[in-house]
């Protein structure tokens, strides 16, 4: 455990004159609070928030942020108030605290509503003070560090939220540093076999290929001073496990087929110097086509800048070489902590604005959305790594995810461009809305007056800011739709039962009624008609007398407030107020009882059931009318469920027969199974396997993993 006087000579280090007072207080504050408590470690609790302030302090932080990092804990796990944070340390201190403590006692539904309420305030937070997030981004290095010592589930599930949110944030604020080892340490807990494995052949080649990348280190040194250009350093290094293993799953290489395994850094005092230094390489070796990149003339929007090139030696040995100045390489490592300027908090000169610009576009595009789980998934398409630079006709730069279509592009630019595109010219030449782009490309968006945005067009946009102002413009006409639905079935259902459906239509009689199905107004209740979620005569019922209506067959009237559905699985679900409907489990993910899922209102169709995290229900389905909660029944019995796996793997003699062991030893019986070997010595396993619950298909595919040679497993629909 680090020690208090540590962190002082941190502090008085970095800056002399700073208030080691405060710093002090903090500290006896943070131990009289958390006195007593342990961590899973064993060790005293004090240890993290001290262990966090010395990350700051090696960011380079100043002491108001080192202070909220001794102190981030106390309100979220004693009884100390924010307020009482606010009169001993002050305002700044207490915001910072705040920015980071998670929301434990708002009386909020479910998980997910915390989770996203807790991301949507740290980046609130985050615009006023960006130390909040540097502050978070310590507590979760330091936690994802100690974090052999939770149980195996709480492992996956922060390594999860970690590689989705918490290492693209890192990435965006240009902390090289810190996001390399937040996704190498995520890794090692969400793929073990994956990491174990990958480990060990990267490092067989990394003790094979020492000696030449010393003899190419060597050469590039003498070659620069040759040509008299004047080099700060140069060093060899070897790609990061995870980043080896996010291309081979991407892109199905071997091993042998990753340019980048190895890599020369060649750091110059100038930029004129990267230049020169980058022609005397591809002079030496030949370069690699369509491998260089110009990250100086062109930075990424984190700031990052450098040369990369990828060539091969005369021993036909491929390699990258990565070309910067120091202070460019500051930069890449340390972010927006490289060079901060204090002003209260903000960024201190607008040549670091672009380190914001992401954030506020995010807080935009997700104002409006208040499901939590869409909020969830738009934040970890906002938070993707940008990496393609599109242009537009008079040479406005546009940058993009990589994957963005034309249509993307359209709304970058306007949201009516996007609502009427029909098409692009890029480069001069046509291309459909569906064309995805790549860097340096031209593009000249094509519009019609009359044309509106697809539902299809969900099933392929990359951005949430496109995404989002097509499901605004969908739901709106939807519902317009709707209420015209609702209003016909209403004065149907009126007229059925001889009633002045005029004098029904009044807007203080349907207003009440509204309020009384938990609607905000008139229209909002006769959309809720025509989508379905609540009948005609069920309105009527609380609007008329009940003498006025006729009576129904037995057994017609309205449903129970939870009713059981069944489908031919034999599964039973409970569905929350609606009368008669089927309810089905849907093909597209294939939910089976012990997942969260979701109920979704089809047109004539009954109510499709969705695994939460389905593709379809968060990128198109989606629409807050039409969702309706749905809960597996607990005592209810069924029959297995049929599940797909795909096995990547290693080509080696008797892994087919290790796995189907593995698998009969957990219970599972396989319906089919189909391997084949492909091109790069990999393995492909498709398995069709019967499962009883969500636990049993974990536990196979725990010990599918443990395999010796599978790369990767995963359950997929097909």
């Amino acid at each position: 455990m680090v020690q208090f006087e540590e962190l002082i000579q941190k502090v008085r280090t970095n800056n002399p004159e700073a208030d080691t007072e405060l710093l002090r207080r903090a500290y006896d504050f943070s131990a009289i609070g958390h006195k007593g408590q342990t961590r899973r470690s064993g060790e005293p609790y004090l240890s993290h928030p001290l262990e966090v302030a010395v990350l700051m302090a090696d960011m380079k932080l100043d002491v108001v942020a080192i202070c909220a990092g001794l102190l981030h804990d106390v309100v979220e796990d004693t009884r100390t108030s924010i307020d009482r944070i606010r009169d001993l340390f002050g305002s700044e201190i207490a915001h910072l605290v705040e920015g980071v403590t998670k929301l434990g006692t708002l009386p909020l539904a479910s998980t997910e509503e915390r989770q996203a309420e807790n991301f949507r305030r740290m980046l609130l937070a985050m615009v006023d003070d960006v130390r909040v997030i540097l502050l978070k981004l310590a507590d979760r290095l330091h936690n994802m560090r100690t974090l052999l010592h939770l149980p195996e589930e709480h492992q996956v599930k922060i390594a999860q939220e970690t590689i989705d949110i918490y290492a693209p944030i890192a990435y965006r604020l240009g902390m090289g540093k810190v996001r390399n080892e937040l996704e190498e340490l995520a890794f090692r807990y969400l793929e073990p076999m994956a990491h174990k494995t990958l480990g060990a052949l990267v490092e067989r080649k990394r003790l094979a290929m020492e000696g030449t990348v010393e003899q190419l280190r060597k050469t590039i040194e003498a070659k620069l001073q040759e040509a008299e250009i004047p080099v700060i350093n140069i060093e060899g290094r070897t790609k990061r496990l995870y980043s080896i293993h996010q291309k081979l799953q991407r892109q199905r290489l071997d091993l042998e087929q990753v340019y980048d395994l190895i890599a020369l850094r060649v750091v110059t005092p100038s930029v004129r110097g990267c230049y020169a230094a980058l022609g005397i390489i591809h002079h030496t070796w030949s370069p690699v086509p369509g491998r260089f990149k110009d990250f100086i003339a062109m930075p990424r929007p984190n700031g990052y800048q450098s040369l990369h090139t990828s060539v091969v030696s005369g021993r036909g040995v491929p390699f990258e070489v990565q070309v910067r100045t120091e202070g460019m390489h500051h930069i890449a490592q340390e972010g927006i902590a490289a060079h901060w300027k204090y002003k209260e908090g903000r960024i201190g000169s607008n040549a670091d604005e672009h380190y914001f610009r992401w954030l506020r576009q995010v807080l935009d595009s997700q104002q409006e959305i208040t499901d939590p789980r869409e909020f969830i998934h738009n934040l970890k398409i906002d938070l993707y790594p940008e990496e393609v630079y599109t242009f537009t006709p008079k040479g406005e730069v546009k940058t993009l995810p990589r994957g963005a279509t034309v249509i993307d592009f359209a709304y970058s630019v306007h949201t009516d461009v996007g609502h009427r595109c029909v098409g692009a010219r890029v480069n001069g030449r046509m291309v459909s809305v569906r064309s995805q782009l790549s860097n340096g490309d031209i593009i000249e968006v094509v519009t019609a007056i009359r044309h509106r945005p697809s539902r299809d067009w969900l099933n392929f946009v990359v951005t949430s800011r496109a995404r989002n102002k097509i499901k605004h413009f969908i739901h709106t006409a939807e519902k317009i739709r709707a209420i015209e639905l609702g209003r016909k079935l209403f004065e149907r259902e009126a007229r059925r039962q001889r009633l002045d459906s005029r004098a029904l239509f009044s807007a203080d009689v349907l207003s009440k009624a509204a309020v009384h199905f938990e609607n905000q107004k008139a229209d909002d209740l006769l959309a809720a008609i025509g989508y379905g979620k609540l009948g005609a005569r069920q309105v009527l019922a609380k609007i008329s007398s009940q003498d006025q209506l006729k009576k129904e067959p037995l057994g017609a009237g309205i449903a129970s407030v939870v009713r059981r559905a069944f489908w031919s699985g034999g599964d039973t679900i409970s569905v929350r107020g609606l009368e008669d409907l089927m309810v089905f489990r849907a093909r597209c993910c294939n939910p089976i009882r012990g997942e969260k899922i979701v109920g979704y209102i089809t047109r004539g169709k009954g109510v499709s059931v969705h695994r939460e995290q389905c593709r379809n229900v968060v990128n198109f389905l989606y629409e807050p009318e039409r969702r309706i909660d749905v809960i597996w029944d607990k005592s209810a019995d069924s029959d297995p469920y049929i599940v797909q796996l795909t096995i990547q793997s290693e080509d080696r003699q008797g892994l087919l027969a290790d796995v189907t062991s593995k698998i009969a030893g957990a219970k599972v019986n396989i319906k089919n199974v189909e391997a084949v070997t492909t091109e790069n010595r990999r393995g492909q396993i498709n398995l069709t396997v019967e499962i009883s619950n969500l636990r049993h298909l974990q536990a196979a595919l725990k010990s599918i993993r443990g395999v010796r040679g599978v790369l990767e497993v995963k359950r997929t629909t097909r």
